[in-house]
């Protein structure tokens, strides 16, 4: 089986190119989702201790961990002790499930991928990109959004161009949605057939 790591910086469209692939048959893990689901359940007793004031009505309120982090970004470590371990349970279920299926392909959503440093997981990495005026158009239309904050998850992720660098494969999404889902299907196709890679040394 072959476990495809699917990243992007924000605004990338990385969260639409995944239900492409969803759409397509394959099997997807989506570590954003898996987040949410972890502040409903796992996560919240650890970090209610770590960040008290964070937990209402038995969940974590995002908004207020992120109101904190925002005031003390020194503390996002202390938040990914926590919640990286748990998403990683989840993520090898995933696989482990998807293997004994008889899947040939499964890919796993991950926004910072090479952030956290778990390219070792993954088998082939699919990297979302698209021109940097599109990415900040898209993101400041987001509710809620502002250049600071934009900037702020932005400084937490390597440069678009040093993940356009380090992939097997890229997905273009400034293109529109029907170039990108061809795009999956051409990545898909060439993954059954061999591929690996791009790149032409590998």
């Amino acid at each position: 089986m072959i476990v495809v790591g699917l990243t992007g910086s924000i605004g990338m469209g990385k969260s639409t190119t995944a239900r492409m692939f969803a759409e397509a048959g394959i099997p997807v893990n989506d570590a954003d989702a898996v987040v949410h689901d972890l502040y409903r359940a796992e996560a919240v007793a650890p970090i209610g201790k770590a960040f008290p004031g964070t937990v209402v009505d038995g969940q974590v309120d995002r908004q207020e961990l992120s109101r904190q982090l925002a005031a003390e970004p020194s503390r996002f470590p202390e938040l990914e002790a926590i919640v990286h371990p748990l998403v990683r349970a989840r993520e090898t279920a995933f696989v482990k499930k998807h293997q004994s299926a008889g899947d040939d392909i499964v890919l796993l959503d991950i926004p910072l991928l090479f952030e956290v440093g778990v390219e070792n997981r993954v088998d082939v990495i699919v990297v979302v990109t698209c021109d940097p005026q599109v990415q900040q158009d898209r993101v400041l239309a987001r509710p809620g959004m502002t250049m600071e904050k934009f900037e702020l998850i932005r400084s937490r992720q390597i440069p678009d161009q040093e993940k356009r660098n380090k992939a097997d494969f890229l997905i273009d999404t400034g293109q529109g949605l029907e170039a990108a889902r061809e795009r999956v299907h051409q990545i898909i196709v060439a993954l059954r057939s061999g591929m690996r890679s791009e790149k032409s040394d590998a």
